[in-house]
C-alpha cells in the first residue's frame, strides 16, 4: 500500500539552511529505505506559496499557505509499505520528526 509521509516543522529553524549532520541523516534514510521510497521532495518556504480557491465560479489566489500554524509542511515522501505500522516506523526515522511531526496518510486508490 502507498502512503504519503508529510513532514511538518517550524520552517524558521531552517532559515539558515540545513545542518550538515541532519542532511547526512536524510541521505542515510534514503539509502536504508530505497526499496520503499517512491519519491519525495523538500518544499520552498511558505512565503513562496499561493493558495487557490474557486467560489461561485470565481478564482481567488492569495499569498501564503492556507492557515497560520506553528509548523509548516516542509516536505514529503511517497512510500510503499505493507501496512500503517510499517509506514509509521519509516516516518519515525525521518529527522524532521524530532523537531515537528510526520503525518502518515494512506493513498486512496480508485478502480
Amino acid at each position: 500500500m502507498r502512503y504519503l509521509l508529510l513532514i511538518y516543522e517550524d520552517e524558521k529553524r531552517l532559515q539558515s539552511g540545513y545542518d550538515p549532520g541532519e542532511m547526512r541523516e536524510y541521505q542515510a534514510l534514503g539509502k536504508e529505505f530505497a526499496q520503499s521510497i517512491l519519491g519525495g521532495n523538500a518544499l520552498q518556504p511558505t512565503v513562496t506559496a499561493k493558495t487557490v480557491r474557486v467560489r461561485n465560479g470565481k478564482t481567488v489566489v492569495t499569498d501564503g499557505p492556507f492557515a497560520e500554524t506553528k509548523e509548516q509542511l516542509g516536505g514529503y515522501y511517497l512510500i510503499e509499505a505493507s501496512d500503517a505500522a510499517e509506514a509509521g516506523k519509516i516516518a519515525a526515522k525521518i529527522p524532521g520528526a524530532r523537531f515537528g511531526c510526520v503525518e502518515v496518510r494512506p493513498i486512496m486508490t480508485f478502480s
